[in-house]
């Protein structure tokens, strides 16, 4: 069996190599025919795939942590509406290539929620990539300077949900606005974003620095956008010592 093994797993069938051992024994305690026999052998190997593809996109994705939707609770600030969570859940926007806001004071969970809705989407089969505003910006002023702006932009349009998180914790640099405007110039129509903020729209202007690339941003932004208003108190505030 073990030769076996090292054929299968040179052919890439790591699934059925790791399940064959224990498919073996229940297939003589169950007497179970050929056909059946290779039947569960290729479900193993199918569930092998879907898991490591999984496993690749999560962390591809570049979470700072993992959460979903289940840990979330929805008791400590009940006037978060559940109700457009789910609806963001089923992932709709992204397959539209809509937006989603979600906008409150810090603490309140919209991190958690943001990461949760992208674990979902790259569980319904869809790229996903997350970065903080600052850190994106950055990002994208690092390439400029290393000539690879092409390469970064092209990483950050591809995917089909990026999540910009934290826009308006901290003041931005003078080249924020344009940096921001053509990413989401390059995803409008094309791609969903979600961005996550706690400075409602009317001060992006002075977050960003520049009122005119803002408002392109906003008109492309808000196009389409689910809005989810998170309002209540900190988590990390409240949570008990």
């Amino acid at each position: 069996m073990e030769k076996m093994q090292t054929t299968l797993r040179s052919l890439r069938l790591s699934g059925v190599a790791s399940a064959l051992p224990s498919r073996y024994a229940m297939a003589k305690t169950e007497e179970m025919d050929y056909l059946a026999f290779l039947d569960v052998l290729l479900e193993d190997e199918l569930a092998k795939r879907k898991d490591t593809l999984l496993a690749r996109r999560i962390k591809m994705a570049g979470f700072p942590f993992l959460a979903t939707l289940d840990t979330f609770d929805f008791t400590f600030n009940p006037e978060i509406p559940r109700k457009t969570v789910q609806e963001l859940a089923a992932c709709r926007f992204v397959h539209q290539n809509d937006s989603a806001l979600l906008i409150g004071p810090p603490g309140t969970g919209k991190t958690h929620v943001a990461i949760g809705l992208g674990m979902l989407a790259i569980e319904h089969g869809y790229t996903v990539l997350y970065r903080n505003a600052f850190d994106l910006v950055e990002e994208m002023q690092d390439a400029f300077r290393d000539d690879t702006r092409k390469k970064v932009v092209h990483n950050l349009t591809r995917c089909q949900l990026l999540i910009v998180d934290e826009l308006g914790m901290k003041k931005m640099p003078p080249h924020a606005a344009d940096d921001l405007l053509e990413v989401i110039h390059r995803r409008y129509g094309n791609s969903a974003t979600l961005i996550a903020t706690n400075r409602p729209i009317e001060d992006w202007g002075k977050i960003l620095g520049d009122t005119a690339a803002t408002s392109a941003i906003l008109d492309r932004f808000l196009d389409k956008v689910l809005i989810l208003p998170f309002k209540g108190k900190s988590y990390r505030l409240n949570r008990p010592k």
